[in-house]
């Protein structure tokens, strides 16, 4: 839960809205955000929780990610907010920058909300259903086909959201297409780090999760799901 809360705030407050650019042997030149570097780890993590703990567990998780980002627009909304010392000549040069940084951090986390809420918890939901569909086999399996749904639909409601009207159509569009490319292949060159932390986790923890007969609903926090002991 720590790490993705962490992920979460970094890769929206650090650098999302700078497009990269860099050239790629036979696909040429392409664009990118330099937040979403680093914004896959977020769902290796829910795919971890989701497959050790089940879809409850990761739902709250998923709440914490929201609440922490909830506190840093209220903070950046202060912080920038606030009158600057007119006899600093560093807060003159500091404040412009501030307000470049943090001043659409409100715009930024109402993408975030809506893409995180949607991808995240589709994430989630595809992964347990997957897992009771292969009865546990083909992890691989579940971790990709479910970052394919997440991730996807978060970067189709992120950049329109956070970015139309600020960056070209054009940039716009390459931004996504990479990105939800990117973020595939980033779960896909994770996926034996992700099976050797969840075969760790279930014998360090003696549990694994099935969630049937559970409520997949966004707005429940309890706390359930059918876990077997291992040991």
């Amino acid at each position: 839960m720590a790490g993705t809360v962490a992920v979460l705030l970094c890769s929206n407050l650090i650098g999302p809205a700078k497009a990269c650019v860099v050239t790629l042997p036979v696909i040429g030149i392409v664009t990118f955000g330099a937040g979403n570097l680093f914004f896959p780890i977020s769902y290796i993590f829910g795919d971890v929780m989701t497959e050790v703990y089940g879809y409850a567990r990761a739902r709250r998780a998923i709440w914490a990610g929201f609440g922490a980002m909830i506190f840093a627009t209220f903070m950046s909304a202060i912080v920038v907010g606030m009158p600057a010392s007119p006899t600093s000549d560093y807060n003159k040069l500091l404040q412009p920058a501030l307000e470049t940084v943090f001043g659409n951090t409100w715009r930024i986390v109402v993408a975030s909300m809506a893409a995180y809420w949607v991808g995240d918890f589709v994430n989630s939901f595809v992964m347990a259903k997957m897992k009771i569909w292969s009865e546990g086999r083909h992890l691989w399996m579940r971790t990709i086909g479910s970052t394919i749904c997440g991730q996807g639909i978060d970067s189709l409601l992120f950049y329109p959201i956070a970015f139309y009207g600020l960056l070209d159509n054009a940039t716009l569009a390459s931004l996504m297409i990479f990105n939800v490319l990117f973020k595939i292949g980033v779960e896909v060159a994770f996926t034996p780090a992700t099976y050797w932390v969840v075969n760790a986790l279930k014998r360090a923890e003696g549990v694994d999760t099935y969630d049937r007969d559970i409520s997949f609903s966004p707005f429940s926090l309890k706390d359930e799901g059918d876990t077997k002991s291992l040991k």
